[in-house]
Formats: C-alpha cells, sequence, structure tokens
C-alpha cells in the first residue's frame, strides 16, 4: 500500500494494530478522522491518552476504575462475601447487565494457556486465594467461559483452596460450551448465574 504521506502511513499503521483491523480499514479510519474537525480527533486523542495515563485497577477486585477501589466494591449495598470470579472487565460489565447479581467480582485477568504461555502466576489468583484465606469470602462463584482454559483455570483455583472454609460453585451451563461470556444474552446469563451449581457437581458432569 502506497502513501502519499509519511504522518498518513503512520496512522494506518498504528491503527492497524488494533484488534480485527486491517489496513484497508484503518485506512478508512485516518481518513475519515482527517475530514472531522480538529477538535473531535483531539478529544479522540485526548481520551485514548488519559485512557493510558489516568486508568487504575481497583486494588480490591482488579477491575478497571477511575479511583482505587471501584465503585462496585465500595457500594455498601453489595454483598462483600459472595464473590465472581470472571476473566476480564467485560465479563464484569455482561454480568452487571443483567441485574441478578448483588455480590462484588474478582477480575483474573485472562486464563490459564500454556499455548498463549499464560500461566498461573499471570493471572490474580493469589490475590483471590488470598481473600480466601482471611476469611473475607463465603462463595466463590467460577464465570470464566467454558472453554478448556476457562475450565483448566477453574480447576486450579479449586485446588488452590482445597481444605479452606469456602464455598464454590459454577453458573449454570445455560452458556453453551465453547462461548465467551461476554457475548451471551442478558437473560441466559442471569439466569446461569442464578441456577448456578456446586462446583464439585460440574466436574462430575464432564
Amino acid at each position: 500500500m502506497e502513501f502519499s504521506s509519511k504522518f498518513l502511513e503512520n496512522a494506518v499503521y498504528e491503527i492497524s494494530q488494533l484488534p480485527g483491523i486491517g489496513k484497508r480499514t484503518a485506512l478508512r479510519l485516518a481518513l475519515h478522522l482527517l475530514k472531522q474537525p480538529e477538535e473531535q480527533t483531539s478529544r479522540l486523542s485526548g481520551a485514548l491518552e488519559n485512557l493510558r495515563s489516568q486508568i487504575k485497577f481497583c486494588k480490591n477486585c482488579h477491575n478497571i476504575s477511575d479511583v482505587e477501589l471501584c465503585e462496585i466494591c465500595s457500594n455498601p449495598k453489595r454483598d462483600t462475601t459472595l464473590v465472581c470470579v470472571v476473566e476480564d472487565i467485560r465479563d464484569v460489565m455482561a454480568i452487571e447487565n443483567t441485574g441478578q447479581y448483588r455480590g462484588l467480582y474478582h477480575v483474573l485477568g485472562g486464563k490459564i494457556s500454556p499455548m498463549e504461555c499464560v500461566g498461573p502466576q499471570d493471572l490474580t489468583i493469589s490475590s483471590l486465594v488470598d481473600k480466601v484465606k482471611n476469611g473475607m469470602v463465603n462463595e466463590l462463584i467460577f464465570a470464566l467461559s467454558s472453554t478448556m482454559e476457562g475450565d483448566t483455570t477453574n480447576f486450579y483455583i479449586f485446588k488452590q483452596l482445597e481444605g479452606l472454609s469456602v464455598k464454590t460453585s459454577t453458573i449454570a451451563r445455560g452458556i453453551a460450551v465453547g462461548d465467551e461470556l461476554e457475548y451471551a444474552d442478558e437473560v441466559t446469563l442471569g439466569r446461569s448465574i442464578l441456577n448456578r451449581i456446586p462446583f464439585e457437581n460440574s466436574m462430575k458432569a464432564s
């Protein structure tokens, strides 16, 4: 792809690094931005800069936040003894949209995946285990996607909790095997949380 401007070429290259965006789409987006008022482009670049420089991770659940303790963890109406274990912020948003869950979350930051060189040490598993050891949690709900990596991560955490006084459950398999949580419709996801089953039962079923 030939460019008449090095500035345009650089912009297209950077945009094309985003997931799901090829060079042609990146060029279309870059040219669209050129047609917009300068202040609109400035607002976009400012929002992206703030995203990188100002964003924080909740010190309790590791969710993305503007402050040290996210709105969910600081809400006195939430059940602090009930913790839903999810992969990332998209899953938090999906579950919150159901309106069926009133506990807290723990964001792992991914799933155990040897193929992608992601091990337990790369996730926030240790801080989750510490919460349970400190007696802060009565029940953990495993809400990872029903993939091999999700099931592996669930089982690893379950083994780390052996001998500790905590109830473990998993969302009901209203979510099809292999599906990512964020793509489930709100009704199905909400029912899966309400109808969760003991984690031991899910292992027997599989």
